[in-house]
């Protein structure tokens, strides 16, 4: 007796470019309540530093809800862009970050804010340009791994690339200078490598180089070495290095378990400087208390959780550009937000790191949406992906002559053959689809 399989193959590919995925509710929740969380603080931290520019009471927070509204608008084009789409350009979003690291430096489009040459003009408003290099150099990462995984994996010269990229900006950003950020793009650097497979014993020779070099550079400038002591003991030099970080810790203290309330912040009233923007943390937790700081630290945990679980997902069906992506925004999100948190709370030395999504800052709540639309892209691709293989396997178990699942063959980019080398396996599946859908 014949048997009949469902491998009518303009139908299949009809019905598989039919289905449609889901963005992932968990993150998506998380990013709209951080958002919410972020312009409801905004509004109550910067009314009294806006009356004292002499711009208007709501101009920190108009300009918070503006950039916004331009992040979701680029986070939702995001959404839409096929990550394959993504993946081509990785090039040139590698040249583009140079030459925004470049731009800060030419006479008429970079502009200095208090000695830091880290803006382009736009004339409308500055944009810090290391705020798009993050994402542009998280996507050119993740393909690389992508393409030289087995490399990477097994020789020098594949793992040194992408550090030596890495320094490359690094470099740049010395001359800004801007030590916050070249550290976090070193730290998601590893990260991203460590996770890409990189042979982790070769991992500690760049390592025990890079830690010297950068301590080094690091006390090479007498107010990082100031920032440094005054964070061991701020209450030595209380109105000077120490006064920043001493009027945070008030902040936080006299929030106790549930706050002084919604606008009763008295540190916020030309106390405690960057109250909107680098200590926004301490504002909440004087007005919210221990449990506004813990709904942000647990918010943050939700996100940056869901998006490794995602990430993993991916790299498990073998769509390793979008887990690598979503790695490396992981990561970016974690380290940025744990080191804004622990500056506020005094467990850090003062950094100039927003805290994403919250802090005002129209560059990093621009980019920071951009990214996270660019997570939710590989969470709905991940659903697809798996309602995709669901169908295959359903197709594959049910026959039309009632033959036994056993006798079906698995489709061979849903169940490779045992023995499979690594270096067929980084081809991504294609479900029935053109490559990379």
């Amino acid at each position: 007796m014949s048997t009949t399989y469902a491998t009518d193959s303009p139908r299949q590919a009809t019905r598989l470019d039919a289905i449609q995925g889901r963005f992932d509710p968990w993150l998506l929740g998380a990013t709209i309540a951080l958002a919410c969380l972020g312009v409801v603080m905004v509004a109550s931290s910067s009314i009294a530093i806006a009356e004292n520019d002499g711009v208007g009471p709501f101009y920190y927070l108009t300009r918070h809800i503006v950039f916004l509204g331009a992040g979701g608008v680029l986070a939702i084009w995001l959404m839409r862009t096929e990550l394959k789409t993504v993946e081509q350009k990785n090039q040139w979003l590698l040249l583009l970050c140079f030459v925004l690291l470049l731009l800060v430096f030419v006479p008429g489009i970079g502009k200095s804010v208090n000695g830091a040459q880290r803006w382009i003009n736009l004339g409308v408003s500055n944009f810090q340009a290391v705020e798009a290099v993050k994402l542009m150099y998280v996507v050119w990462l993740a393909s690389y791994l992508v393409r030289f995984r087995d490399e990477v994996n097994a020789t020098w010269i594949a793992m040194l690339k992408p550090i030596g990229v890495a320094v490359l900006l690094v470099a740049l950003l010395i001359m800004q200078p801007d030590f916050g950020s070249l550290s976090l793009l070193l730290a998601i650097t590893a990260g991203m490598l460590v996770l890409g497979g990189v042979h982790m014993p070769r991992m500690f020779g760049p390592v025990l180089v890079g830690l010297p070099i950068l301590a080094a550079i690091a006390i090479a400038e007498p107010y990082r070495v100031r920032r440094f002591t005054s964070f061991l003991d701020p209450w030595a030099d209380q109105l000077g290095s120490g006064y920043q970080l001493t009027n945070a810790l008030m902040a936080v203290g006299r929030g106790e378990w549930f706050g002084v309330g919604l606008g009763a912040s008295v540190q916020k009233l030309n106390f405690l400087p960057e109250a909107h923007t680098d200590f926004i943390l301490a504002v909440i937790g004087e007005e919210l208390g221990f449990v506004g700081v813990c709904l942000v630290i647990g918010l943050y945990a939700l996100l940056v959780g869901r998006a490794f679980w995602i990430g993993l997902r991916c790299v498990e069906m073998r769509r390793h550009f979008a887990g690598y992506c979503a790695f490396g925004i992981a990561l970016w999100i974690s380290l940025q937000s744990f080191v804004s948190i622990g500056v506020n709370l005094g467990l850090l030395p003062t950094k100039g790191l927003t805290l994403p999504l919250i802090s005002s800052g129209g560059s990093s709540v621009l980019m920071t949406c951009a990214a996270l639309g660019l997570l939710l892209r590989v969470s709905y691709e991940l659903d697809r992906a798996e309602r995709q293989v669901a169908r295959l396997r359903g197709e594959a178990v049910q026959p039309s002559t009632g033959t036994p699942a056993t006798a079906q063959p698995a489709p061979a980019d849903i169940a490779p053959a045992r023995g499979t080398s690594r270096l067929r396996q980084r081809t991504e599946p294609t479900l029935g689809l053109r490559k990379g859908a």
